[in-house]
Order: C-alpha cells, then sequence, then structure tokens
C-alpha cells in the first residue's frame, strides 16, 4: 500500500507541479505530508530502533568510513554539473529529494524489508532490492523527460543500490548512512549536466557505480560486519 501511494501520489505530484508551472512545487508539498504521516507513526509506537532511525551498532572504521558512499553520492555530476532550473525551483528541488530520500528508504528498507525478515532474509533482501529498482521505471511514464536509455540504466544501477543499502541496514541496523546518501544522489541530479553526458558516458557511470555497490556489499557481507552482534 505505502508503495502504491508513493509512486502514484508522486508521479501525479510532479505532473501537478508541472501544470502549475513551478517544478517540484506540488511535489514538496506531497514529500512533506507522506514524511509527516510515517515518521509520526514510527514515533508514536517507538519503532525508531526497528526502522532504523538510530545510530549505527558498527563503528565507522569498520565500514570503511563509508567512503564508497560518499564516492556514489557524486554519481549525477560525475560527468558535469550545470544551473537546471531557477533559484526558487531548485530550492524546491532539493528539499523535495531530500525528502524523497528518507520516504524510499523507510519504505524499501524499513517497511518491506524488516516485515520480510520475519519469513527469510535473503527473500528480503532480494525483493526490496529488485522492488526498490524496478520502481524506477515509472520515470518513464510520470513526464520527467528519461529516455529508455537512461531509466533502463537508472533501474539497473538502483538494484544495485537497492542492495548495497539493504545490506548496509541489515549489518548496522541503522537507515541514516542510506537516507544521507540516498537524498545527496537525488539532491545533485538537479544540477547534472545531461547535455554533456553521451550514451558510453552513461553506460560507464551505471557500470562504475553497480561495481562500486556490490563491491562494498561483499566487503561488509565477506568481513562478517554486524554479525558480532546479532
Amino acid at each position: 500500500i505505502w508503495i502504491v501511494v508513493y509512486v502514484v501520489g508522486l508521479s501525479l505530484a510532479d505532473n501537478l507541479s508541472r501544470m502549475v508551472g513551478m517544478e517540484k512545487s506540488v511535489t514538496l508539498a506531497a514529500c512533506m505530508l507522506l514524511t509527516v504521516v510515517s515518521y509520526s507513526w514510527i514515533k508514536r509506537n517507538n519503532y525508531e530502533g526497528k526502522y532504523g532511525l538510530c545510530k549505527p551498532v558498527v563503528s565507522a572504521g569498520r565500514m570503511l568510513y563509508y567512503t564508497p558512499l560518499v564516492v556514489i553520492a557524486t554519481i549525477n555530476v560525475w560527468y558535469g554539473f550545470a544551473i537546471n532550473f531557477s533559484l526558487v525551483e531548485s530550492i524546491l528541488y532539493v528539499l523535495s529529494m531530500i525528502l524523497v530520500g528518507f520516504l524510499e528508504e523507510i519504505i524499501f528498507r524499513g517497511f518491506l524489508f524488516v516485515e520480510m525478515c520475519k519469513d527469510d532474509v535473503k527473500t528480503a533482501i532480494i525483493v526490496s532490492s529488485v522492488t526498490f529498482g524496478i520502481g524506477h521505471i515509472v520515470n518513464l511514464f510520470n513526464g520527467s523527460g528519461a529516455d529508455l536509455l537512461s531509466n533502463g540504466l537508472q533501474v539497473v544501477y538502483a538494484v544495485a543500490a537497492g542492495f548495497l543499502f539493504t545490506i548496509i541496514f541489515y549489518k548496522t541496523k541503522s537507515l541514516w548512512p542510506c537516507i544521507i546518501t540516498h537524498s545527496a544522489i537525488n539532491s545533485m541530479s538537479v544540477f547534472a549536466d545531461e547535455a554533456a553526458s553521451i550514451p558510453i558516458m552513461k553506460v560507464a557511470t551505471a557500470t562504475a557505480l553497480m561495481v562500486i555497490s556490490f563491491g562494498y556489499a561483499i566487503y561488509i557481507i565477506k568481513r562478517g560486519i554486524g554479525n558480532e552482534i546479532r
């Protein structure tokens, strides 16, 4: 229900924002509403620990000080920096994308993954990762302007990033590293220089992100990080 409400709701909000002539204006309001509702419910039921809104139980040093996440966070400006919107629209865009990072992590890593973990952890990891990636297909139909190649690559590397975020949450018990990285990726997309990126660059960037994501996730798993606190 949350996935459907979120995907459909934000797609409609994006279209309404374009209709009123102010990018992300309605979207920001929708994100704020969903954030308040979800966080209030979590807070009221004392579920901060259950859904990862707490400090990681693993030291930053053991996690390589999250350096791979810092690299991933800058993906949208790897091939250039540009001012694509007015100052007001840029601010609306960044604020809405920060909230999108929070909401998507809470929905896909928090609600979905945590509940599925009760039955089978491996299945929960796969479903959380793949569902998160496939959810980005909506960008082909919501008027975002994404072409088939860009959207296809986004779906693939979103699965890789979703897998990494799920592993980080599962091992550290905290969603904050994932939320911060996710929000940074989204926010920097407003400054992406799409005109300067040719198809081969997009493929190379997506490949690099997948290698970093899967490589970091494998490192965390192989080192047994988090196992000692179970």
